[in-house]
């Protein structure tokens, strides 16, 4: 665990982050049984201090709250930071589609010229921040052509605003488009061993163009912390309350991979999370893996993630072991 943090490069920004970033989405609340300010701002200093520099967040965790607690968090730490954050996803406009409500507020996708500098404008305020290392178009909006949305990415990052380009749950055909109308530094899309579609369908042109991966979800919600076993229940608004993949069925499956895995993090002095984390960033194509923390301790440990160096050896083990046990598992 003495070992540095392995570091990447953002695509061709000439900026370079931790692999192991930290997201922000529980930070938020929405979507996960609210929010401590103390013990959020606490785990986000706690990541940086531990290494961590890719810091990412979004205006729509928590509708600001996320990016108000991670610019509290950076006073003093920003120099240190790479930090992420996002657009496309508004409710200061009825412009766009509809996507679906926070509050009781109505969130569209879209991702106009003046609404994306309206949105920037916000970030940076809620964010204590001059400038944003990585803007990423957090959804896509059929209504705006990728060309429109680009050339305003563009002029913000002439203008000193933003540093590199990103895309995030993108199709193909959205990629395609994307890097023919500018310099596409990242895309962030969902990634792990219960959800590796992307390896086949968005990896293979992103490695020809250079393009950084941030996996999101990298510890799919929790259930492949090692954490969460068979017996664990989710209250509130906690999203995996109803979700078919947490299933009882489908915990008794993951507990059974984190047996087969148990070897190795024992070997490595690791927990079963950081092994995850660390087959994750060895994946082809996988730039980076964003991990969530709501607590100190989370912070530290997503980190150590990091300074693992899994063997070729012990990363096929552990795919085979995630092929064996997570089939079918994401429906």
């Amino acid at each position: 665990m003495n070992a540095p943090m392995l570091t990447r490069p953002i695509g061709h920004s000439g900026i370079a982050a931790s692999a192991v970033g930290l997201g922000t989405w529980a930070i938020g609340g929405w979507m996960w049984g609210g929010t401590d300010t103390e013990q959020s701002i606490a785990a986000i200093q706690a990541s940086v201090d531990a290494g961590v520099s890719l810091i990412d967040t979004a205006p729509a965790y928590g509708m600001g709250v996320a990016e108000e607690i991670v610019g509290q968090a950076l006073q003093g730490r920003r120099d240190k930071t790479v930090l992420v954050t996002k657009c496309g996803l508004v409710w200061h406009t009825q412009a766009g589609n509809y996507f679906f409500s926070q509050n009781g507020q109505p969130v569209q996708r879209h991702l106009g010229g003046a609404s994306i500098r309206y949105e920037v404008e916000q970030s940076l305020k809620r964010l204590r921040t001059d400038y944003i290392d990585l803007y990423i178009t957090h959804w896509q909006d059929p209504t705006t052509p990728i060309a429109e949305t680009m050339a305003t990415l563009e002029a913000l990052k002439a203008e000193g605003k933003i540093r590199a380009i990103g895309a995030s749950n993108v199709s193909a055909d959205d990629l395609e488009a994307y890097t023919a109308a500018g310099p596409l530094d990242a895309i962030q899309e969902e990634f792990s061993m219960v959800k590796p579609e992307i390896a086949k369908t968005l990896v293979p042109p992103c490695q020809v163009a250079g393009v950084s991966i941030l996996s999101y979800s990298s510890l799919a919600l929790g259930l492949l912390s090692g954490k969460i076993g068979p017996d664990r229940s989710f209250a509130g608004d906690d999203q995996r309350r109803d979700n078919p993949r947490f299933s009882q069925a489908n915990r008794q499956k993951v507990a059974m991979l984190m047996a087969d895995i148990g070897p190795i993090a024992a070997a490595h002095r690791a927990t079963l999370a950081q092994i995850v984390i660390a087959w994750t960033l060895q994946q082809p194509g996988i730039t980076f893996a964003l991990c969530g923390a709501r607590d100190p301790g989370q912070a530290q440990e997503n980190a150590g993630a990091g300074r693992i160096a899994l063997s070729p050896e012990e990363i096929g083990l552990i795919g085979a072991a995630a092929t064996r046990h997570l089939v079918g598992l994401d429906g």
